[in-house]
């Protein structure tokens, strides 16, 4: 009844003739019924692996052994599950050149490491909340972030390397203060001797011919929005402190 339940489109619900709606939570109880099999074939064989869906790791010691196991799994997957595999998704490689859920592992293998591509979705995100025509002020825009970052964070939280997550920490707050000095404008100087800035730092810093995301970077910025400022706003860190 699901599958055919169709889908909502523009407000009018249109027939669905084949495949799962996507993020659906049918889609993984399907993909564990089609792929039980699998795990059962891949334990058989004594192999360490990990599956979600339909995306499936498979840990072995060399990457000889790595293509014989590619080459005799696709035939399975193939042959007796009439399913295809993505060439174009799948490789033999080492665990910190791939991706799983999200995830990586550092260059030693020995810790968890959050993707690249999953950091520059965050970063998306913390973009569009952050446009400068939103016009929305900075509770409105810290309460928005707060959101997402603390959604992020319960997923992510479980990596090791913390590096990353400081980086965009940092870039966060750096985002937040050139938000705030867009809409100050004329006001920029003002706003910097109110908050404790020297007269010639804020002089120099409303004066300046660079762009908003460069002065963002200024001691005259970081002085008047420091990183107690935006914890008193209730903005949370991805990095334990």
């Amino acid at each position: 009844r699901f599958l055919k339940a169709g889908v909502s489109v523009g407000g009018h619900i249109e027939p669905t003739t084949m495949g799962v709606p996507q993020g659906g939570p049918l889609s993984p109880v399907l993909a564990n019924v089609v792929l039980d099999e699998l795990d059962w074939e891949l334990d058989r064989r004594g192999h360490r692996f990990a599956r979600y869906a339909d995306d499936c790791n498979i840990l072995v010691r060399s990457k000889r052994a790595g293509e014989r196991v590619m080459g005799s799994v696709t035939r399975y997957v193939s042959d007796t599950l009439r399913l295809t595999v993505n060439p174009l998704k799948s490789a033999v490689d080492r665990p910190k050149n791939r991706k799983f859920l999200g995830f990586t592992v550092s260059r030693n293998g020995a810790r968890l490491k959050v993707a690249d591509k999953a950091i520059a979705k965050l970063k998306d995100r913390v973009r569009e909340l952050t446009r400068r025509t939103r016009g929305n002020n900075i509770g409105v825009i810290v309460a928005e972030l707060r959101k997402a970052l603390l959604g992020w964070k319960a997923y992510f939280g479980i990596a090791e390397v913390l590096s990353p997550l400081r980086d965009i920490d940092k870039w966060v707050r750096r985002k937040l203060r050139c938000y705030l000095w867009k809409q100050w404008g004329s006001a920029g100087y003002r706003q910097l001797r109110k908050r404790g800035v020297s007269v010639r730092e804020a002089w120099n810093t409303s004066k300046s011919a660079h762009g908003p995301w460069r002065l963002s970077k200024a001691p005259a910025l970081t002085i008047a929005l420091p990183l107690r400022y935006f914890n008193d706003l209730g903005l949370p860190s991805l990095a334990p402190r």
